[in-house]
């Protein structure tokens, strides 16, 4: 049976993986700092939600250095491996701080985890294009925006997959 269940994580984290790759190439809008919006997001925190802080935390950030990596953008892939699986990791704990109710932990936890992490993706996109890439701290601030209206799109989907999958049985055997 334990080795049944780690099958299944394994195989799950390789679909989610996947699948934050894929979202985060399926769109891409070109920023200002020679980075790129995209809908990963939705991935990267649905990731944490549904595998918790270490499968989530590998998917999300190993799904989208992937998409850096065949997208062409190979200065973002360990900026984006660190800033994505903290992300994941982010979400996978706030909601067990919230007042234990299925409900509130769902819609409240998952929302202020959410929260909390792309302030995180949003900073750190930003320190380490002023830093890391050397685009320094003024020309940095033009993917702030970006980052931040990519956020929200991202906290938006993700939420809809939650809210979805969160009612059916199949997130019980997952976890």
């Amino acid at each position: 049976m334990k080795n049944e269940r780690y099958l299944l994580k394994v195989t799950i984290t390789s679909v989610m993986i996947a699948l934050t790759c894929v979202l985060t190439m399926a769109v891409r809008i070109p920023s200002p700092t020679k980075g790129y919006m995209n809908l990963g997001d939705c991935a990267v925190l649905f990731c944490g939600w549904l595998l918790g802080p270490v499968w989530g935390t590998a998917a999300g950030g190993m799904g989208s250095a992937f998409a850096d990596l065949l997208s062409g953008y190979p200065v973002y892939i360990p900026g984006t491996l660190i800033i994505k699986a903290v992300m994941a990791f982010i979400v996978s704990l706030l909601p067990h701080f919230v007042p234990n109710s299925k409900k509130s932990r769902l819609h409240i936890g998952f929302v202020i985890g959410s929260l909390f992490a792309e302030i995180w993706m949003v900073a750190g996109y930003y320190l380490y294009e002023a830093l890391a890439i050397g685009e320094g701290f003024i020309p940095a601030l033009a993917g702030v925006w970006g980052n931040a209206v990519q956020g929200a799109v991202g906290i938006a989907g993700a939420y809809f997959l939650v809210a979805i999958f969160g009612r059916t049985g199949i997130i019980k055997s997952i976890r």
